[in-house]
């Protein structure tokens, strides 16, 4: 995509520099911009024909800054950023045309608050997009987001009131590490002080959230977010599955996803890939990316499921 070089975009941009550098001469600003020193000043005139002070300081180190006073618009896009941000707001929720829902409506304001030229084209967008939506996405409630992420910055111990996904309701005390996104489902990666173990909890699924008096504590100083929460669903599934592969850990990695388990290199430089799945079919789906031989040496369901899939697999080959 060819960057936006109109002169609002080009506008924009000249306020964005003589704030990032105070002191800015008109030459080196017309450097930054593209154009003349002649243009440079004319941008300038632009900017405080809308109000905003600009500065010139006089000598050898003078140059253009923003004074005292400065009130910007509500919103400052060019054509490209306005369509670029409601594209993606459309991309990842899906409710964005609704104006009831809370992203739907600080869409709106965003398009409201915009230059009308730029409005009717973002707001074009947003009414004849229909994005298909993401059936495994589960969007959680953004006040229930909010607690969380204030929990998680200030080290504070809350109490979740949670929905078990076979409808059990829970009382969970817990230390909220960090908040992860992973396809589309939001995850609150914790400990849990019942079980004094790492735990990962559905945010959709909380129903409620409880600051727990006089408790802090310190995360591990050493968190990986993604890779703790990946770790974590991994295992305590339906089935347990232990593959053994004629490859380095180093090899095997590069092609299977962390949640499929925890792999170990052994003495002989093969290694071994120890998790549990509750779906044998897509678990063995999984194995097929590996570039060497394996053998399932626990998991006799996963096993049958191999047998069938390579059956199919060769019948395929054979174009019978």
């Amino acid at each position: 995509m060819k960057p936006d070089t109109s002169p609002t975009a080009r506008t924009l941009l000249a306020l964005e520099l003589i704030q990032g550098s105070p002191g800015i001469t008109a030459d080196r600003l017309g450097d930054k911009l593209g154009v003349s020193e002649r243009a440079a000043r004319r941008y300038v005139g632009i900017l405080r024909e809308a109000e905003i002070p600009i500065e010139s300081i006089r000598g050898p180190y003078g140059g253009y800054r923003v004074g005292r006073g400065l009130r910007l618009p509500p919103l400052m896009f060019s054509d490209t950023e306005a369509l670029g941000l409601v594209m993606a707001v459309l991309d990842g929720h899906h409710d964005a045309g609704d104006p009831t829902d809370p992203v739907g409506s600080a869409l709106g304001k965003i398009v409201r608050a915009l230059p009308e030229p730029v409005a009717a084209q973002a707001e074009a967008v947003r009414r004849a997009t229909a994005p298909a939506p993401d059936r495994g996405a589960a969007r959680p409630d953004p006040g229930t987001t909010t607690e969380l992420v204030h929990a998680c910055s200030n080290h504070q111990s809350v109490r979740l009131d949670y929905r078990s996904e076979a409808g059990s309701e829970l009382l969970i005390d817990v230390d909220p590490w960090a908040i992860v996104v992973r396809h589309g489902r939001w995850y609150l990666l914790c400990r849990s002080h019942r079980a004094d173990a790492p735990r990962a909890y559905r945010i959709d699924r909380v129903r409620g959230v409880e600051v727990l008096d006089g408790t802090t504590f310190a995360p591990p100083a050493d968190l990986d977010p993604v890779a703790a929460l990946e770790e974590h669903l991994a295992s305590g599934w339906e089935y347990d599955v232990e593959v053994v592969i004629d490859a380095s850990v180093e090899t095997v990695g590069r092609c299977l996803p962390r949640t499929l388990g925890v792999l170990q290199q052994l003495d002989d430089g093969s290694s071994r890939l120890v998790g549990s799945t509750s779906n044998p079919w897509w678990y063995a789906e999984q194995l097929t990316a590996i570039p060497a031989a394996y053998r399932i040496v626990r998991c006799p369901e996963l096993q049958e499921v191999a047998r069938v899939l390579g059956q199919r697999l060769l019948a395929a080959a054979a174009g019978d």
